[in-house]
Formats: C-alpha cells, structure tokens, sequence
C-alpha cells in the first residue's frame, strides 16, 4: 500500500490547483506534482467544503470540536492537581514534598506529565525518586529546603545567610554552607543579588559531531540527508523555510514552511521526509548548529527513526555547502524575483517551483544532465529489480 503524502505537501498542491492560471488544467497540476488525479479531486472537494461553498463537515470544525474535547479534559486534569495539592500542603507539620503527591494522582487516572507541569517540577527526577528509596539524609534535606523555600517566600530579598537564621528559628537547624548548597541548587537567590543575563549569547554547543566534513556524496538513496532552515520577508512579515535534501539525488525529501523559526519547523519538515521514503534507518542528517536541530524534538526524532545525527561548526558555511547552494537558486529564481505582499503568495511560489522546476523540469550537470525524479528513477530501478 503506498504510503499517504504528507499533510502540509497535499495542502500546498491544493493551494495550487486552485490558483492555476487559466489554460493550466488539474490533470497536469496532478502530473507536475507526481500525485494521483483522484486524490487531488478529493482535496480540492474538501477545500471548497473548508470555504463554505458546499455543505460537509470542515477540517477545521472537525479539529476544533476535538481540540476543544482534548482542552476541556485537560483543564478538569489541571483543576484536580490544583485542588489535592491545596489539600496536601495545607497539612500541618509535614514537609512539602510533592513526589508522593504525583504517586497519589497517577494512582487516580492523571497523568504524570499533567501533574509535574501543573506543580512545576521535572518528570525525570521524579521517575528517579520513584526508582529507589528516600533515605533518612535525603529526608532531612527535604525539611530543610522546606524551610529555606518558607522563609525566601515570606521574604525574597534575604540572602542565603539571613534564610538559614530565619530556617533556624523555625526549629530547622543547618550551617549557613549547607542552606547556601541548597538555595543554589534549586535557584533562590536574593532579588537584590541576583546575576543578570549577557547580551550577545554565543551558539550553544554540538548534540552531534561532524560525521560528513564536506565529503558531500552518497552511493545510495537515504545514506546522507542535509537540512537548514531560510527566511525571506513578505509585506505581512517573515516566512521561514526548512528543507531536506537527499545528496545522492539532490532532491528535497522534505520541506516544511511556516511564519515562526520554531523547533517545530524543522521536526515537521524530518516528519515529512521519512512519510515520503518510508524506513531510512542509518541515514545521516546533517545540519548547522541552529536551536531548531539542537532542540530536543528535533533530537528525539533522528533517534526514535534510528537516523544518525551531523553537525558543521559555527559560521563555517562551507560545512554545509551542498545545501547552501539550493538555498542560493531558490533565492534567485523565486525569493529574489519580485516583492512579495503576502506570504501564501510566496508560500504557493516556494512549493510550484520546488516540485515542478526544481524536481522535473531543472536538469543538473552533476546528475548526468539529468532532473532529480529521473535520476532516482533511472538509478534506483536496477537495484530493486536485482533485490
């Protein structure tokens, strides 16, 4: 069974379709975008239906009534947490440890991540306390953070000095170092003391190493995948581009456009890639060190599909020629070419040229003069015939 295109793919071939100059007809939008004829049919139907043109139950009133079903859920989650908490630590000579609160809530159907966001703690550590025993040192330490939390809530000026007196007044007694080690682990510092930022953060380090060092070839499809993300502005503001590019065909796997730079931008676009190639488990991704591919989404999904992860160093462009040098022709052949008002207008532009020109229509020297489509085709036909 073939696999479904990707969401964001069937909607911008839509977009197209419906914005076609006259004389270009559905048959041949359908051919240009390699998609089935009935399935363009299909969506443009439910686009009309999405508009109010005919009746039918639109996307979004089908994704709303769920949505709303999903918040209305989680807020009766929320309110739970909310009112045992209230009840749990309103209990008199008891320190306030909230791990054993999630233990009783999870017992009761709430989820654990609902529960640790709610009372603003880490799920992992919670799982770690769960893993073994609270000792009687770990206990003392409880009471005394309890206190120390009391007394810079009551008054948040005071230093760590001045915590531990008021802690020892309370009956909880401890060496200025020890209630110092505990307010700096957990960050209570005085609001007349406390650091401030720097400007002009540097680029956070690798999650990965180099494994490409600009040896920019592949012997076969999915051995090597290269990504970066491109901004262009519009009248209504930025549209951000992320793009994934197989080296042994030069094709764009998968894309994904959005008005926000997010670690979402380049999860989708991985996200769409692996819908159109199916299994590539060993393929290398290699990327700058932007946030969006050190993001832990990002991280998460190269390990969850067992692809392996590449990184360039800071400001080396070099690192990541390959797909530069797409970025470079999409410049001069869309971005570049007129002012752009809107950012549909320049998305719907992004997407014809890619999977039109670029995919069918543009042959490369480095491929035998030949398009990314027919290389692929013409290559990869003998391997799977001789499997």
């Amino acid at each position: 069974m073939p696999k479904p295109y990707p969401r964001e793919f069937r909607e911008d071939v839509v977009r197209v379709a419906r914005d076609r100059e006259p004389g270009v007809t559905v048959e041949q939008i359908a051919k240009d975008f390699g998609v089935h004829l009935v399935t363009l049919f299909k969506g443009l139907r439910q686009a009309e239906v999405d508009d109010g043109a005919k009746p039918g139950v639109s996307r979004s009133d089908s994704a709303e009534l769920r949505e709303a079903r999903k918040r209305i859920r989680l807020l009766e989650r929320e309110n739970e947490v909310l009112r045992r908490a209230t009840a749990y630590l309103s209990q008199a000579n008891l320190p306030k440890r909230l791990y054993p609160l999630v233990n009783e809530l999870a017992a009761d159907g709430i989820p654990v991540a609902v529960a640790c966001r709610v009372l603003n703690i880490v799920r992992q550590p919670y799982y770690r306390r769960r893993a073994r025993p609270v000792t009687a040192t770990e206990l003392e330490r409880a009471h005394r953070a309890n206190a120390l939390f009391d007394a810079h809530r009551d008054d948040p000026e005071f230093g760590y000095r001045f915590l531990a007196d008021e802690a020892r007044d309370a009956g909880v007694s401890m060496a200025d170092r020890t209630a110092w080690r505990i307010c700096s682990s957990m960050g209570w510092w005085s609001a007349f003391g406390r650091k401030r930022g720097r400007n002009g953060a540097k680029a956070g380090p690798p999650v990965h190493d180099d494994l490409v060092r600009r040896d920019f070839t592949a012997t076969a499809p999915n051995r090597l995948w290269l990504a970066d993300i491109t901004e262009h502005r519009t009248t209504e503001g930025k549209l951000y581009l992320c793009a994934i590019k197989d080296v042994y065909s030069n094709r764009i796997v998968g894309y994904s456009i959005d008005s926000r730079m997010k670690s979402r931008l380049a999860v989708t676009a991985l996200t769409n890639a692996l819908a159109r190639r199916g299994d590539v488990a060993g393929c290398v991704v290699h990327t700058d060190r932007g946030s969006q591919f050190r993001s832990r989404k990002f991280v998460r999904a190269l390990a969850r599909h067992g692809l392996s992860g590449s990184m360039g160093r800071v400001g080396a462009a070099g690192d990541n020629a390959a797909m530069e040098s797409f970025f470079a022709l999409l410049q001069n052949n869309v971005l570049d070419r007129r002012t752009w008002p809107a950012r549909d207008a320049l998305r719907t532009a992004i997407v014809t040229w890619i999977e039109r020109t670029y995919h069918r229509r543009r042959r490369q020297a480095a491929l035998g003069r030949l398009t990314p489509i027919e290389y692929e085709t013409i290559m990869t036909t003998p391997a799977s015939q001789a499997a």
